[in-house]
């Protein structure tokens, strides 16, 4: 599969966890239902990467690679603490989209940190996404 095939089923996948989120996060600490999604989480990606692990894939691990991945791994917990407060205490569909503005500021910080070319289509993409969410988020 391609990179797009798999960032299409991302998105897929992040919609319905929103809606298994909203409903899940009812009547339940934001942070209990946080650690038990993020427990399936790490049991999961642990079986996938024990049943389909490539040869000296763990040993590949370097210090920088442990460390980048250490702060990814804060990061996504951040997140997902604050995504959980937000769903619940706001509508799924509004929550949401607010919370895609990270592709917005992926743009930016991939331009300043990576990098990567600030193209035309990549500007006004991220202005759309930023301009989408605002609208929503005042409805």
């Amino acid at each position: 599969m391609t990179w797009f095939t798999w960032a299409l089923l991302s998105a897929v996948f992040a919609a319905a966890t929103a809606i298994l989120a909203k409903v899940g996060v009812a009547g339940v600490d934001s942070n209990v239902a946080t650690a038990v999604r993020t427990s399936v989480v790490v049991v999961f990606t642990w079986l996938l990467a024990y049943l389909f692990r490539v040869p000296n894939s763990f040993s590949a691990l370097s210090g920088r690679t442990w460390l980048f991945l250490t702060l990814s791994g804060i990061a996504t917990g951040l997140s997902w603490l604050c995504y959980f407060h937000a769903l619940q205490a706001g509508p799924a569909s509004r929550v949401a989209p607010i919370d895609k503005l990270s592709v917005a500021l992926v743009i930016v910080f991939a331009t300043l940190f990576l990098g990567e070319r600030l193209t035309w289509g990549k500007g006004v993409g991220g202005l759309l996404i930023v301009a989408g969410a605002i609208v929503i988020a005042l409805e």
